[in-house]
């Protein structure tokens, strides 16, 4: 793991943007009762956090989508981060709904968006990846080339792996579920007698058998 990794991952416990809950899990709207929340729509709130993030992922971005010309955030929780990362590297930027509006111009993408543009999707968070590879797809019929998707975190599921995999286009992310609990751990948010069960579970989810 990186130090971006643990760095990003202590910045989020530390306003509570994930919350681990061993012996009192979440009820996720899949029903998967889970040990992990991560509400990432917390790091608006707080300046110094999101500007890390924000550089992070411009970071992230130079380095392995150095032609990138256009920011494309998902609706909604990824608009805000791009519309950070935009500012960072002074580039345009653009959202994708989930679904194209049934009024007005009728809307998927709102922004100027032109064919040839090298755009990266900017993500809150990937779990399956559906979504981020429905905004990817809603690009490219637009004439885009979408050059890959960089998130904020990421639980490194088989079913994202795939489905990246599939669509052909490279995902990055700052942390993910293995730094979260390596840097909750070290801050005793989570006891070490939790910290097996925690991976246990993680393991179960990430090949699907939750």
């Amino acid at each position: 793991m990186t130090s971006q990794q643990h760095e990003i991952a202590k910045a989020l416990l530390s306003i509570g943007a994930v919350e681990l809950r061993p012996q009192d899990p979440f009820t996720w709207t899949s029903g998967i009762k889970s040990p992990v929340y991560c509400d990432n729509r917390l790091t608006m709130s707080s300046p110094v956090v999101r500007k890390k993030i924000a550089e992070a992922l411009a970071k992230n971005i130079q380095e392995f989508f150095p032609e990138t010309n256009v920011i494309a955030g998902t609706a909604t929780a990824g608009i805000p981060h791009a519309a950070w990362v935009s500012d960072v590297l002074n580039l345009p930027m653009v959202y994708v709904r989930s679904k194209a509006k049934e009024h007005g111009r009728g809307n998927q993408i709102e922004g100027k968006i032109e064919s040839g543009q090298k755009v990266i999707v900017v993500e809150d968070l990937i779990s399956t990846g559906g979504s981020s590879i429905d905004a990817v797809r809603a690009l490219e019929r637009q004439g885009c080339e979408v050059l890959g998707v960089v998130c904020i975190f990421t639980y490194h599921l088989n079913r994202a792996d795939e489905l990246f995999k599939e669509a052909g286009v490279p995902y990055v992310s700052l942390t993910n579920f293995d730094a979260l609990i390596e840097e909750a751990t070290l801050a005793n948010q989570i006891s070490k007698e939790d910290k097996p069960q925690l991976i246990a579970w993680h393991e179960k989810l990430k090949h699907g058998q939750l």
